[in-house]
């Protein structure tokens, strides 16, 4: 069977691929939101080294700039709707569905000035790295809204569960993150003798 007789075109072909890597752009992107906010400030996740940590972190966040990069040359490149390339770069330039198309290129510059400023990290230091790294976190929220509104499919069915679930697993890595926080800190390895030796002392009166 081919392509034409399937209903499969060049055109449709780009606007599933569009819709699919936006899809898992943003699976992946809250992938990487969870573990930047789970992490601890020793770097490290229960039952897992900061290494693996780290790598892990790493890798979901390559990822998902891969696809958001096929998900916009796609778009750009599907001939149903007129999205210049411009309008990837510049928020609610687009003559279609400017509101929604704009959101998604806030988004997309958040995480392209974390890219850049990653890149020129020795440069500018650790300090405007890090305010930067964290100003990224806003792309998530902005990447949901602009998933809902300008796609119709994420407005019912499993894509809505999708992203109703995307939520919900960062909603509970706050509150995991939160709950860490109030907790009690270790004693430091420093302070442990002599803790140990105030105990030892008490149970000698005794």
């Amino acid at each position: 069977m081919s392509a034409a007789a399937s209903g499969i075109t060049s055109s449709t072909a780009l606007w599933y691929t569009s819709r699919a890597t936006g899809v898992v752009s943003l699976i992946m992107l809250t992938g990487v939101v969870v573990l930047g906010v789970a992490v601890q400030k020793h770097g490290r996740l229960p039952g897992l080294p900061r290494f693996a940590v780290v790598g892990l972190h790493r890798s979901i966040s390559l990822l998902s700039v891969a696809f958001l990069a096929i998900h916009i040359v796609t778009a750009v490149a599907d001939s149903y709707v007129n999205i210049r390339l411009t309008d990837a770069i510049i928020p609610f330039a687009a003559s279609y569905e400017p509101l929604w198309l704009g959101l998604g290129t806030v988004a997309f510059d958040l995480i392209l000035a974390l890219i850049i400023t990653s890149l020129l990290r020795a440069r500018i230091g650790h300090r405007t790295w890090r305010w930067v790294h964290w100003l990224a976190y806003l792309s998530w929220p902005v990447s949901v809204a602009h998933s809902l509104g300008s796609s119709t499919d994420m407005q019912s069915g499993w894509l809505l569960g999708l992203g109703i679930g995307c939520v919900l697993a960062v909603l509970a890595a706050l509150a995991w993150r939160v709950s860490e926080g109030r907790r009690p800190h270790d004693v430091p390895r420093a302070a442990r003798v002599s803790v140990l030796t105030e105990q030892l002392s008490g149970g000698r009166q005794q």
